[in-house]
């Protein structure tokens, strides 16, 4: 298989199936104007976050190798990242969940690596390189909340999704694709932006993926560490957003105690938030991590563990306690009177393994249409079955060779001639082979002598049950990149040549070479073609100040003009604050 992204000591361990999607960051396709909107952006955030964000944040920039002049390279990223063994991924877009977890699981950091338009230059609803490299990364170079990090993919890419949640991955990626691009209409924006909300309104009892990108988006996304009184920012949404970061510090924005109850609160991706969670210190992120881990379906197990993978409809494992592995479509359960399950059905395409690796001979080749067997303990019989020493089989008539009729607790029978067992490699018994068998319940066959070898998987319970496979080796790669794909923005000529304005101006600033008379032209013609764009007559101002001209005072005039628009008003009073400008009153 190609690769076709650079490999390193971290990304070279991430397994074939995520590499679909990683991308080539499109690093010709940042204008000239999205350099000066990273770079107003990151000097806005590092002077205001200096006095709000947590002190790993500052640190962590310079360890991770973020500059305030220029979008990052990803390579540049990747050589410094691999110093705290993390690594940098391009991706498009959103990805979906489970995939993003399990990137984060082998500690790699996805970046979305579209630039932000000026138009949404305070907030964007669409993850960018902004929101991903200069506020995901610099956090990580905390070691304890690296490792956090790390523990909630690990955690995270096991949950178990509903049917909908797709769904809503796909609405909210079309959503945040088209509020991003200048392009779109009014109406087809309009109508994702009315799907997003009826599904929100419609999901029904939450998944364990929800809830727990709940609990990502309160912490990792929108996370505040601290007091209520005095919290401070790590959250990698408000790290990145000028206007986030501040809105967020008042008091309009309710702070709560950051809890397990967070699993439960719903966020609106294309808005601002209207209430944040604040942990009081790194630990406790772990600790609520634990909590809900301890009542997701990969600990609990049991019937309703096997019950969140059937309503999944989704590929899925179950682990018995013998420590046998089943992974497929989960389609039937059967549950005795206390509800504890007492068979189990899959559809299709199942494996079977231990310990993560599939078992020999044991493969979908072997169990292309489905896989069923009873649970829990043989009726009359105190001992279970995987507990039993070769005596206790012999007595019990249970070996090789033997005509059985098996009797289980819950009702289950299973008659047939033993052919062989499989066990681990401590001797316990995982699978035993039947031919000629039926299986019933009541007055249902669930097996016939005609459909083959039977082969019944041990187990007392049904310990854990969790999304994906065991062994991922054991199935052909069936998910697929969204369809729907970042628009690349289509520039017009009027704006190509506003960039090529913005590509001279940095030219001049990066080589020390700057007349007046250029600043002078630069301007008139910004008055004259581009009267809209604040940005580069505030980089005009800037250079002005710099080298004492005297055309900096009318260049001022122009941008207090400007900043009458109410649009513009808080990004230029931003701007020349931190130039150290006064009397920028409204």
């Amino acid at each position: 298989m190609n690769i076709h992204f650079q490999l390193n000591d971290v990304t070279k361990k991430l397994p074939k199936h995520l590499h679909k999607f990683v991308v080539k960051q499109p690093y010709e396709e940042y204008t000239a104007q999205s350099q000066a909107v990273w770079r107003y952006v990151m000097r806005i955030n590092i002077d205001y976050l200096s006095k709000v964000a947590h002190n790993s944040y500052l640190t962590g920039l310079a360890k991770t190798g973020i500059s305030t002049e220029r979008i990052p390279y990803m390579d540049g990223m990747n050589r410094i990242l691999k110093d705290i063994g993390w690594a940098a991924v391009s991706v498009d877009g959103f990805i979906p969940p489970n995939a993003f977890m399990e990137f984060q699981a082998y500690n790699v950091l996805v970046i979305a690596s579209d630039m932000r338009t000026i138009d949404h230059i305070e907030y964007t609803p669409a993850p960018d390189i902004i929101h991903e490299a200069a506020g995901h990364a610099p956090i990580i170079a905390n070691p304890e909340y690296a490792e956090y990090l790390r523990r909630f993919g690990e955690i995270g890419c096991k949950a178990i999704s509903s049917a909908k949640d797709f769904e809503m991955y796909e609405a909210i990626r079309l959503l945040s694709i088209l509020k991003e691009d200048p392009n779109s209409s009014e109406k087809e924006t309009t109508e994702a932006q009315q799907t997003v909300e009826y599904l929100q309104d419609n999901m029904g009892e939450l998944s364990e993926m929800a809830q727990i990108r709940n609990l990502h988006w309160w912490t990792v996304e929108y996370g505040m560490i601290g007091t209520l009184e005095t919290p401070k920012i790590y959250g990698a949404g408000l790290l990145s957003s000028i206007g986030e970061s501040a809105c967020c510090m008042k008091d309009e924005v309710k702070k709560r105690p950051y809890t397990i109850e967070a699993a439960d609160v719903n966020f609106d991706i294309t808005k601002p938030q209207p209430q944040l969670f604040v942990t009081p210190d790194f630990a406790h992120l772990s600790l609520v991590l634990e909590q809900f881990a301890n009542k997701m379906a990969i600990r609990k197990g049991g019937v309703k563990g096997l019950q969140k993978l059937i309503n999944s409809k989704n590929r899925g494992t179950i682990e018995l306690s013998t420590g046998i592995q089943i992974s497929g479509v989960f389609t039937h359960v059967i549950a005795d009177e206390n509800n504890k399950p007492i068979y189990f059905q899959t559809a299709g395409l199942t494996a079977l393994s231990n310990r993560d690796k599939e078992l020999i001979g044991h493969g979908v080749e072997k169990h292309p249409n489905g896989f069923g067997s009873p649970i829990g303990k043989l009726k009359g019989i105190n001992i279970p079955i995987e507990n039993m020493s070769p005596r206790d089989l012999e007595a019990y008539q249970i070996f090789e060779g033997k005509k059985v009729s098996l009797e289980f607790e819950g009702g289950i029978k299973v008659a047939g001639n033993i052919i062989t067992g499989t066990r681990d490699l401590r001797g316990k018994i995982l699978l035993i082979s039947i031919e000629n068998c039926t299986v019933s319940y009541k007055e249902t066959i669930l097996f016939k002598p005609e459909d083959g070898i039977y082969n019944m998987a041990i187990g007392k319970e049904v310990v854990s049950a969790f999304a994906g496979a065991a062994d991922i080796s054991s199935f052909q790669d069936e998910s697929e990149v969204s369809k729907t794909k970042t628009r690349k923005i289509r520039y017009t000529d009027k704006e190509k040549e506003l960039y090529a304005l913005y590509k001279e101006v940095r030219k001049m600033r990066e080589a020390n070479n700057v007349s007046e008379n250029n600043i002078i032209i630069i301007l008139d013609q910004l008055k004259k073609d581009f009267p809209d764009d604040w940005l580069l007559s505030l980089e005009l101002y800037e250079v002005a100040l710099q080298y004492h001209f005297l055309v900096q005072k009318e260049i001022l005039k122009y941008l207090l003009i400007m900043q009458k628009n109410e649009r513009y008003y808080n990004l230029i009073r931003n701007g020349l604050n931190l130039l150290k400008v006064k009397k920028i009153e409204k």
